[in-house]
């Protein structure tokens, strides 16, 4: 059974870890990766196929994968230590810009522009396609590491009109195994990939080509980031790029 929760929490945040290498938003034919976000729990019976679905998405350079832990299923048991507050506000979010009735595990919002049951492989596939099959409408985005300091570097484009695009930074970690005790997955080990660590906002894009330097001192996450560059009130994505951090 599909869980859903209609329900709003504060938003916080917290770190990232060291990276080495670069990256850019498009390949070599021009192409953007999909973003695919999967809102998620330990505490769902529901979620493990849809689990082991964005690890093989993961896997993809033409798909950024994404897990986000949401928390209002720690009360049936198991406490999922990866879930925040704040993943739980953008799923919200997601069901008004989306117009859906409530927020669900498991749930992926793909580009920002649709949501499709997590463990339905066939359709999420084929939204996937769609959007890949479009051509590029968002700006360049290059990611780089010098010394302590991630480099973003957001590059001109049209499209921006009067209101600026929010610049997203998202770090995740390498895939964890968990052996859960109690609740409706007691006795699983799951497997995670890609759970996300950190959303912060990094400014505005408004057309011009934009650059941010971020320190990585002090900050968690050990799998990778990503940099997603999103209309205001949380609408389509429209440019991404993603990072792998040194393994």
């Amino acid at each position: 059974m599909i869980k859903a929760i209609a329900t709003i929490f504060s938003l916080a945040f917290i770190g990232v870890a060291s990276l080495a290498g670069s990256a850019t938003a498009a390949d070599p034919a021009g192409r953007a990766p999909v973003v695919v976000e999967l809102f998620t729990s330990q505490g769902c019976s529901s979620c493990p196929p849809a689990e082991a679905f964005l690890t093989d998405l993961a896997k993809r350079d033409d798909v950024i994968a994404l897990e986000f832990h949401v928390d209002y299923w720690d009360y049936i048991g198991w406490k999922d230590s990866f879930a925040k507050p704040e993943f739980t506000k953008r799923q919200k979010r997601y069901v008004s810009s989306l117009q859906g009735r409530y927020a669900y595990t498991p749930q992926m919002v793909i580009q920002g522009r649709a949501d499709v049951v997590g463990s339905h492989r066939d359709d999420v596939e084929s939204v996937i396609r769609r959007y890949l099959a479009e051509d590029p409408k968002g700006p360049a985005i290059s990611i780089k590491r010098k010394g302590d300091v991630l480099i973003v570097i957001v590059g001109a484009g049209t499209g921006a009109g009067t209101d600026p695009y929010d610049v997203l930074l998202v770090t995740f970690d390498k895939p964890h195994l968990t052996e859960v005790r109690r609740g409706e997955n007691r006795g699983k080990t799951l497997k995670n990939s890609n759970v996300v660590r950190e959303l912060v906002r990094l400014g505005a894009w408004t057309g011009k080509s934009s650059k941010f330097d971020i320190s990585l001192d002090g900050r968690e996450g050990d799998g990778g980031c990503a940099v997603l560059l999103q209309k205001p009130n949380q609408g389509p994505i429209v440019a991404a790029a993603k990072l792998p951090f040194e393994r």
